[in-house]
């Protein structure tokens, strides 16, 4: 039974770290979407690619059962990853080191606050990283991140 409770709790979970960033797109309009939405792709597809490597190396440890990427590490990547990003480049794409600030708080809120929350509904926990590595493996993306939208605007203009 105890078993079953994580299970609802971790798809309860999937589905709302999954809906609520979408939904924040409701608010970004339109042409924001459109102007960042390739550097989101690009870094949901890098991120993807990441977690099924972190995935591989037990870098972190999903409770529940059974263990399976789709349910595990996929509802990060495609749920906040992209929104996110997009939201970050909004409000501070022009302006590079409020875009590395901005990043670096969100990073590190998750790296330093959100795992703990996580690992206490367990959800996940890290496993053979500690919490700055874990830091450094997600804020490193961000510079990928602003490096493909400035590509993008380079070429499209």
């Amino acid at each position: 039974m105890k078993s079953l409770m994580v299970s609802r709790r971790h798809l309860v979970f999937n589905i709302s770290i999954i809906m609520i960033p979408w939904l924040s797109l409701l608010f970004i309009g339109k042409r924001s979407v459109k102007r960042y939405s390739v550097a989101g792709v690009f870094i949901v597809i890098f991120e993807i690619i990441n977690h099924m490597y972190g995935h591989k190396q037990n870098w972190w440890k999903f409770y529940g059962k059974p263990k399976a990427f789709i349910k595990d590490e996929l509802p990060f990547s495609v749920g906040p990853y992209m929104p996110l990003s997009m939201w970050l480049l909004k409000i501070s794409y022009g302006n590079f080191k409020k875009f590395v600030l901005l990043n670096a708080i969100a990073d590190g809120l998750f790296a330093f606050l959100f795992m703990d929350i996580l690992k206490k509904f367990k959800i996940v926990r890290l496993n053979r990283l500690n919490r700055l590595q874990f830091f450094i493996y997600i804020h490193y993306k961000a510079y990928l991140l602003y490096g493909v939208q400035f590509l993008f605007e380079k070429i499209k203009r």
